[in-house]
Order: C-alpha cells, then structure tokens, then sequence
C-alpha cells in the first residue's frame, strides 16, 4: 500500500505559476513510477506528467509541456506550473504505479486531489 497526500493547490490568476507536491508513505516509494493527473468538471481524468522510478524519465501531456515540471525527491513529487491557462482549471491527483509512455495506465494508488483554479 502506498498513501499519497496533495497540496499546494488554490487559486492563481492566469500566467501565474503554483507548486504542487504530494507525500507519499507505505510501501517503497523509490519502487514505483509516479504521477501528475488532473480532472477539470464534466471531463475524464486526464495525465499530466509522469516520471519514472529509476533514472527519473519525464513524460508529458501537450497541453502542459513547456509550463510544467514534474520531479521527486526520496519521499515527494512535485508538479511547478507555469504560465497557467484557465484550462489548466481542474483537480490534480497524485498516482503511484503508473505506466510510463504512451497510452498512460494510472496505478493502484490515488491520493484524494487538490485543487487548482486559474481565473482570468
């Protein structure tokens, strides 16, 4: 079992920027890929950015390359957004277990989201 826990989410105006991080607890969190995802109201949740367990690959949606940076350290992922959209409006959910490339499976593991709002 791996537990995930999400802040740093609020609200921003657009072109701004927030970091969101996640802590994760249980099982070997070294072990496992992580990842960013995200749900805007009435859409499918959604990848963001993923990263690897070993040697650390970054992979990202379209939509936020180039704005965002996904990283980890022993115990945390971090998603820096930059140049926020409105469209960046959404929840972001942590996830442990994922796949890595193209098509994206989510992991076992969610944590329970935190919010972003970008106002325009």
């Amino acid at each position: 079992q791996v537990q995930l826990v999400e802040t740093g989410g609020g609200l921003v105006q657009e072109g701004g920027s927030l970091r969101l991080s996640c802590a994760a607890s249980g099982r070997t969190f070294s072990d496992y890929n992580m990842g960013w995802f995200r749900q805007a109201p009435g859409k499918v949740r959604d990848f963001v950015a993923l990263i690897g367990a070993t040697e650390h690959p970054t992979y990202y949606a379209d939509s936020v390359k180039g704005r965002f940076t996904i990283s980890r350290d022993n115990s945390n992922i971090y998603l820096q957004m930059s140049s926020l959209k409105t469209e960046d409006t959404a929840v972001y959910y942590c996830n442990a277990g994922n796949s890595l490339g193209v098509p994206v499976h989510p992991g076992p593991y969610w944590g329970q989201g935190t919010e972003v709002a970008v106002s325009s």
